[in-house]
């Protein structure tokens, strides 16, 4: 875990010759000779090519492989560090989320677990996806052959997820939850609103660069938080936040102690990462118009806000990136909706941080595809990113594996409001103007 992890609520951790298990067993029940050997648990840690990973197999295995794509992990203790790939002593990888209690409640069901950390962090998507096609080749040819393998991927670890599902055969089934189903390209121009807004609202200081363009090595820590700190502990700046809140459609009620905080460190520290992968400037809003509901403008107005001169301000910046940032947010990912096997993705009512209308992006990608028939999308009634339990988790991998076993897609009571899903939600619409439809560019 990272110096910020309470910042972020994000969650954590996913040729062979390279691989160096420090603990092994020989033999396998499915043929061949491999390490795992039936009655005997398995726990293998080591590295593929830079990327920590650890392997859990329980003596009675059932032949599934659950497979772990992790979210977002704070890049800024070692931003040069491009080449030197040796693995801190702290960079342990998890083989499912959650860490060692729930990748114990799901060995005693029978399941093997794998995931590895990336071999960087920050926006690691391409390197996400690398070590984790390593990681499930190295598992299937020299530790087992399973008969199923299942790939799940939380927040970021979803857009390495929902580009796989398009791409790799090694994989039966994906399950992509908190999932920026937009695609990074929708994703990023989105959090650009909250930047628009707060510099309207309060004014962006001079040390975090521009509201379109921020500093390369710009830290949340040192610089943006302690500013937020003092704003919004004035009771004089309420009515400007909550203008920031409504016209970027963030949440109430922890809105002041979380998701402030959250998506401004995403906004400043984490996009100066990704400019730097990209080679500048990431976000795009030019055919966007921003605005809020009459009854919101209304409120606003009550507690003495220029709504209109705000809106007016915030509407006056238009940016494009530029094509080598775009076409790289582009391959990192945005997805064409071609799916090569079921995604079943699950989602709270209420995230703050990836909100859950990626769902409905997500689905106007897969059905303009047509390939509808492989997506199913089920929500847990839940204020949180990825706050999903144990219970949960477990009955999407059950869901999944029984779609894989008989070939009929999920129905609603395989997800019982019993263990707080919601069957009746619905996301509302994208809020912006979609990359390669209405900005009228293909990245």
């Amino acid at each position: 875990m990272t110096r910020r992890a309470s910042v972020l609520f994000v969650t954590a951790a996913l040729i062979l010759s390279l691989a160096t298990p420090v603990a092994t067993a020989h033999g396998n029940h499915h043929g061949g000779h491999r390490l795992y050997e039936p009655g005997v648990a398995l726990d293998l840690i080591g590295e593929i090519k830079g990327a920590p990973y650890e392997i859990r197999f329980p003596a009675d295995w059932n032949g599934t492989l659950v497979l772990y794509a992790h979210g977002y992990r704070d890049a800024f203790d070692h931003p040069l560090d491009t080449t030197d790939r040796s693995i801190p002593e702290n960079n342990v990888a998890d083989s499912a989320p959650g860490g060692d209690a729930f990748e114990d409640a799901l060995l005693a069901q029978g399941y093997a677990l794998a995931g590895s950390l990336y071999a960087s962090d920050g926006w690691a998507v391409r390197d996400g996806i690398g070590d984790t096609r390593r990681l499930v080749r190295y598992v299937q040819t020299k530790v087992a052959k399973p008969d199923t393998t299942i790939q799940w991927g939380f927040s970021m670890g979803s857009v390495v997820t929902m580009e796989m599902a398009e791409h790799n055969r090694a994989v039966d089934g994906f399950i992509a939850a908190c999932a920026v189903g937009a695609g990074a390209t929708d994703a990023w121009n989105v959090l650009l609103t909250l930047t628009l807004a707060y510099d309207a609202a309060l004014g962006w200081p001079t040390e975090w660069g521009t509201p379109t363009d921020v500093p390369e090595f710009l830290d949340f820590e040192e610089f943006v938080f302690p500013v937020l700190l003092g704003q919004v502990s004035d009771p004089a700046n309420l009515p400007l936040f909550e203008f920031v809140r409504l016209v970027s459609d963030l949440p109430p009620g922890t809105f002041y102690t979380n998701w402030l905080f959250t998506d401004m460190y995403f906004a400043t520290e984490a996009r100066a990462e990704l400019e730097r992968r990209a080679g500048g400037p990431v976000t795009s809003n030019p055919k966007h118009v921003y605005a809020v509901e009459p009854d919101e403008a209304a409120y606003l107005a009550s507690l003495g806000v220029d709504v209109d001169g705000l809106l007016a301000e915030m509407n006056s910046t238009h940016t494009v990136a530029a094509m080598q940032q775009r076409q790289y947010l582009r391959r990192n990912a945005d997805y064409t909706g071609r799916l090569r096997a079921p995604m079943l993705t699950l989602h709270t009512t209420v995230d703050g941080l990836v909100p859950v209308v990626h769902e409905s992006a997500y689905r106007e990608t897969v059905e303009a595809a047509g390939y509808e028939d492989l997506l199913y999308q089920t929500y847990v009634l839940a204020d949180g990113h990825c706050a999903f339990s144990p219970e949960q988790l477990v009955t999407v991998i059950v869901a999944m594996e029984a779609w894989l076993d008989t070939g009929v897609m999920p129905v609603a009571a395989q997800f019982p409001d019993a263990l707080g899903f919601d069957p009746d939600f619905e996301p509302g619409p994208w809020p912006q103007p979609r990359r390669g439809k209405s900005y009228g560019m293909s990245g």
